[in-house]
């Protein structure tokens, strides 16, 4: 990886990487995050009540559109012309919670890691504006990339 951060140049301004030297490859990213909250209101989320509508699909949705356009939200992000973006929501009653994972893969120069970070990010904060007027101290937790693959640097994959 180096002893530089590549967004900054020589002289230490910010700029945007050049990738065109780089490799065209296939490139995948996975993320998670999670949402604790109350029993009642994951309850409520399941049952499909809640008063903005389907949570889970919605959030769904968010996450998917946040992704394509990440390039819009980070500073120095490369758009990129996403092949696939998926989110998964699992709802755990066992931890009152709904555990969010998104995968985004594209086939280009650089990797998909922002995406699929923006995807889970997103979709757990969709998932707290639809619930909040019922739950304010639901807590977004647990935002991470668990792998990516592709490119120069290769396989990384979290310890859990």
């Amino acid at each position: 990886m180096g002893d530089r951060l590549t967004h900054l140049d020589k002289s230490g301004k910010a700029h945007m990487v050049d990738v065109s030297e780089k490799d065209v490859t296939s490139r995948v990213a996975v993320a998670e995050g999670r949402v604790s909250m109350k029993p009642e209101t994951l309850d409520l989320v399941l049952r499909g009540d809640a008063k903005k509508g389907d949570v889970l699909g919605t959030a769904r949705i968010a996450g998917i559109m946040a992704a394509k356009r990440t390039h819009e939200l980070i500073p120095l992000c490369h758009p990129l012309g996403l092949s696939s973006v998926t989110v998964e929501l699992e709802p755990d009653p066992d931890t009152n919670s709904i555990h969010v994972v998104a995968t985004a893969k594209v086939t280009g120069q650089t990797g998909v890691e922002m995406e699929a970070l923006t995807a889970a990010s997103v979709a757990c904060l969709t998932i707290y504006d639809m619930v909040k007027a019922v739950d304010r101290g639901m807590v977004i937790s647990d935002i991470k990339l668990l792998e990516k693959s592709g490119g120069k640097s290769g396989t990384y994959r979290t310890s859990k």
